[in-house]
Order: C-alpha cells, then structure tokens, then sequence
C-alpha cells in the first residue's frame, strides 16, 4: 500500500538498531560509563511505541490530505535521480524548520520537549520521540507535495532520514572530519542536547549540517556537553513526560496577565515571561549531576 511502503526501511533497520544498541550497552558496561539505565530506556521505548501508535492512527487521514494537494502539484521532475535527490535536500531543508520551529514557539516546544528530557544520551534517545507530533508533522509536508513530490515518496524520504537520525544519538563516535562540513554528525548532535548555554538552540539538521551553518545555528563541540531538563524529578511518570510543558503552560495561562502576554504563553519561546521574573528555562536544565564527557568510549576526543 502506498502510504506504508516506508514500512520496509524500518523492517531493514531493526536489526541494525539492535546490534548498535547491543555494541554500545556493552562497550559502556565495560568503561563504566552508565550510559544506560533500565528507567530510561524503558521511558524512551515507551514514547516511541505512542509515537508510532499515533502515526498510524492518523496516517490515513494525512495521507489523502496530500493526496488531495497533490492533485494541485505545480512542478513535474520526470528523471528519478534528479526526482529523488531534490526531494532529500527538500525534506531535509523542510525538517530543518520544523525543528527550528519546535524550539521557538512554546505550543510546539511543548510537544518536541519529550525527546529533550532525558539527561541520557544514547541510542535509545533517538526513539525517544516528540509522542504528539504525527497531529501536525505532516502539514510540513504539503509544499513538498505541491511542488511535485508524491505523498507517499515524501513520507519513504522522511522514513529514510529519521533513520540516519536515529543513529546520531550515540557517545561513542568522536569527530568525523571533513564529513562534518556536510553531515550532522554525532558531535554536532551532541550539541543540539546540550543543556550548556553555548550549545542552547543549535544543531537542527537532521542529515545535512548545512542549514545550520547557512542560517546561523550551528556551534561545534567544545565543552563537555550537559544534558536533560529543568524539573526533571517532576517529569517521571508515563503520562507526566508526556504533558509536563502542557501542564506548565496552563499554569502560565491561569496567571493574571494582558490578553497579548497570555498568548504569547503559548506562542512566544519557551521560558517568556510577561513580568520578567527570573525563572529556570524550560527549555534547559541546570542539573549539574548530569554532566557528562562528550566522548568517553570509541573515537577521538572532540
């Protein structure tokens, strides 16, 4: 069918996934490094499995909303190489400002906080999605559609790129090299988790590092990298790690405050504050237990 056709990249990647997991368990046992915890880990296969339970339950529906734009289509590419490699710059590109998006407006901070809340980082965190995002992440999509991509290709193209993603998640690869010009790399990905200040907001791309360094998001590694969230003992339970920001919003809404400061608690940026009190970033934690030394098993040091 067409709209699961992407169903067989995954088939192909579990067992990857698996013995990449397996390897970096087992060299992190072995370093002592406790990149692992079984709470985590568990937390982490727990959003994916809502994340993907979601994605199907509304796949259908997004699927003959394209569909329906498609039938608009404005550009016609008939060479497949020219089809295929345009529509992975495009995809790319189209991540690259959902992402930023996601950082920038508190509604959908709110939503990708999910993936930001672990003070791990490890394989595993790459499944550790953004549970609510398959409501909207296919909107992202249409312009793709309109210019003459077919659904069901941009949604293999995206399948495509989350696996690669899913791989930058990782302690245990140093720099790359030139690589690094072009690729978002583990260390550059690294980053992008960073609770550390330097690294706040940085590092969007999903394939290409590219967009970072065109429009001014891009900071290397540096400094040994911080990871988790403000409130992270508050963000535990099953449902909780799912709706703490939503929770927090409602409480800011409930604040006296102008009409324009209460929309701005949902649109503005996260940690925006009409009275301008002092308050931790939601966004950034400052647990100092949670700071971890960027490249501890495997490559070089960054």
């Amino acid at each position: 069918m067409e709209m699961l056709k992407d169903a067989v990249l995954y088939l192909v990647a579990a067992p990857v996934y698996a013995a990449l997991i397996g390897a970096e368990v087992v060299l992190s046992s072995l370093h002592g490094r406790g990149y692992y915890t079984v709470r985590g880990t568990l937390t982490n296969a727990y959003l994916a499995a809502v994340n993907v339970g979601l994605d199907l339950a509304v796949r259908a529906a997004w699927f003959a909303v394209l569909a329906r734009v498609f039938h608009y289509h404005l550009v016609q590419v008939a060479h497949p190489w020219v089809y295929w490699g345009s529509l992975f710059v495009a995809q790319d590109l189209m991540f690259y400002f959902m992402h930023r998006v996601d950082h920038a407006c508190r509604l959908f901070w709110a939503v990708h906080v999910t993936h930001h809340s672990s003070d791990e980082f490890n394989l595993t965190v790459g499944f550790r999605s953004s549970a609510l995002q398959p409501l909207y992440r296919c909107a992202w999509f249409a312009p793709l559609v309109l210019l003459g991509y077919r659904p069901g290709d941009v949604m293999l193209m995206y399948s495509a790129t989350q696996i690669y993603g899913v791989l930058v998640h990782t302690r245990c690869v140093g720099r790359l090299g030139p690589l690094e010009w072009v690729l978002c790399t583990p260390s550059h990905h690294r980053v992008h988790h960073g609770a550390n200040p330097r690294y706040r907001d940085r590092n969007f791309g999903m394939v290409l590092i590219v967009w970072d360094r065109l429009f001014g998001t891009f900071a290397a590694e540096a400094e040994e990298v911080r990871y988790g969230l403000a409130g992270m003992h508050a963000t535990r339970g099953p449902l909780r790690v799912i709706v703490h920001e939503w929770l927090a919003m409602w409480a800011d809404l409930r604040r006296p405050a102008p009409l324009t400061a209460r929309l701005l608690y949902v649109v503005g940026p996260p940690g925006w504050r009409h009275d301008r009190r002092a308050a931790p970033d939601p966004k950034r934690g400052n647990n100092t237990e949670s700071v971890h030394t960027a490249v501890d098993v495997g490559g070089s040091a960054p």
